[in-house]
């Protein structure tokens, strides 16, 4: 599974296996934030640790989510950025517009 979840309460943790999230794979990272958010979870963090490689088509899933949070009253947190993605969320000047934590426990924190 390239994403699988997990629920911490009312937040849900979706986790990314894959190491580029690019065009083979935003498409289904897209629907796996909607179906969460639209089954009523609002807070979401995305673990990112694994993924060493986005493109713009990964980074505009993640802006799905934060959007569809933001909608929703609830909030969307990254962590685990690897450097290269990291620069990517730069370079597009999203670090001014995504929340970013480096470790799960302060992601989660965030949103209690």
């Amino acid at each position: 599974m390239n994403f699988p979840s997990e629920y911490h309460g009312k937040i849900v943790v979706i986790v990314s296996n894959v190491e580029k999230l690019d065009t083979t794979n935003a498409a289904e990272l897209k629907t796996i934030f909607t179906v969460v958010n639209k089954s009523g979870n609002n807070k979401i963090v995305f673990n990112l640790e694994k993924t060493k490689y986005c493109d713009s088509s990964g980074l505009s899933a993640i802006l799905v989510a934060n959007r569809l949070c933001k909608d929703t009253n609830g909030a969307f947190v990254m962590y685990g950025l690897q450097p290269t993605v990291m620069k990517m969320v730069e370079i597009a000047q999203l670090n001014k517009v995504l929340q970013i934590c480096t470790t799960k426990e302060e992601a989660l924190s965030s949103l209690e």
